[in-house]
């Protein structure tokens, strides 16, 4: 079922919060549930769909579709890590096309920071969605070596250096100073990132994201709604989504699951790279940015490291502009799940909100990636490509 053209996004909220002791992750999440409804200029009984991940306590969509007194007639808890959120509004997008609902909710939150997890730093524990992790735990498998294994191969195949790599996080630290709500606002340089604490070779300290409290929600609707509201029109034209794992034993680190989600979604938008004006490339680790921009085709699978480097995607200075808001390495990353606010990025960017100092002029075309999950494992991703209509 062809999306493109049905779903439009009306509604978008990011949770100002990036530490959240005195919130429970259900607050949290009504919490963005009205910001996005607030900003779509809609109420809670509008909604009749409901989308969530395993960010959401207990049962997903049954408890929060209680706690947050919806009447819907569609839910959908697709989970697939950091890309759920980017699923969820193409899955959005076509339950309209069926007819299932008119006004799809998405919400996430989480609460990493004030619960104590430590991140990619501890080791994956036993638990029945991640039944695989039984098997992997004796080796000390965590998110972190995981994505220094992928990156250490990425050296090895093709020339890719810490430095390159560098250049990644200097870009998000450009923009994550204009943005109030960010963790880490200074500018670093190439030099302050490769002498940060090496934390599992080649990664350093500020090669990873930030952790985070916080969240963020969407709105979704039919034309027929969008078209009375107030706000911009940004439609989905064009979506991608693949899995990738162990491959049956035939293990490939040198690439991702985006290497099949973004020609999908190109070739449903009918779009061409060059017609991409702004991206929100997922930014779990600055490896994690390199590898996605070659899957995507935005450059030669090996010149990721180039492509990246000498400014190339600061707002203002370089040809590939990317998370101005700073992205999970300097913003925000709640509940190990930054592609949420990757869409929201990028509406803010089409709708002309982003702040003046990164808005991408003339901006009628932007390109959201998620990825959920390990590279160096299993992981999902998922490709948006977002319109503005005039």
């Amino acid at each position: 079922m062809s999306i493109k053209g049905i779903g439009y996004i009306v509604g978008a909220y990011e949770h100002p919060t990036r530490k959240a002791t005195d919130k429970s992750i259900s607050q949290l999440h009504a919490e963005v549930a009205r910001g996005a409804l607030e900003d779509a200029g809609l109420t809670k009984d509008d909604v009749d769909g409901y989308f969530c991940a395993s960010d959401a306590p207990g049962h997903g969509p049954l408890n929060m579709v209680d706690y947050l007194n919806l009447r819907v007639r569609h839910i959908d808890a697709t989970n697939t890590g950091g890309s759920s959120h980017m699923i969820h509004v193409a899955h959005a997008a076509q339950a309209i096309a069926a007819g299932k609902c008119s006004v799809a909710l998405i919400t996430l939150a989480g609460r990493p920071r004030s619960q104590g997890h430590e991140g990619g730093m501890i080791p994956r524990i036993d638990n029945p969605l991640q039944a695989d992790f039984q098997w992997e735990n004796p080796y000390g498998i965590t998110t972190l070596n995981i994505y220094a294994m992928v990156a250490m191969r990425h050296m090895h195949e093709f020339g890719t250096t810490p430095e390159q790599l560098a250049w990644v996080k200097v870009a998000c630290s450009h923009h994550a100073q204009h943005n109030p709500s960010a963790m880490l606002r200074d500018i670093v340089t190439v030099e302050d990132v490769v002498n940060s604490p090496l934390v599992s070779d080649p990664l350093h300290r500020l090669d990873c994201c930030v952790i985070s409290d916080g969240g963020g929600a969407l709105v979704v609707t039919s034309k027929d709604v969008a078209k009375n509201l107030s706000r911009p029109l940004v439609c989905l034209i064009g979506a991608g989504e693949a899995p990738k794992g162990q491959m049956a034993g035939n293990v490939d680190l040198s690439y991702s699951g985006a290497a099949w989600s973004g020609p999908r979604a190109f070739a449903e938008a009918g779009v061409t790279h060059q017609d991409i004006k702004y991206a929100s490339i997922y930014d779990s680790f600055t490896i994690t940015v390199v590898m996605q921009i070659e899957d995507l085709g935005f450059c030669e699978k090996g010149k990721g490291g180039a492509f990246v480097s000498d400014g190339n995607l600061i707002a203002g200075k370089g040809k590939f502009p990317i998370n101005t808001d700073g992205g999970g390495l300097c913003n925000n990353h709640p509940m190990n799940r930054g592609g949420m606010t990757k869409v929201i990025e990028a509406v803010r960017q089409l709708r002309g909100e982003a702040h003046p100092a990164v808005q991408i002029p003339n901006c009628d075309i932007a390109l959201a990636h998620g990825t959920g999950g390990g590279l160096g494992t299993r992981h999902g991703s998922a490709t948006l490509i977002l319109e503005r209509e005039q």
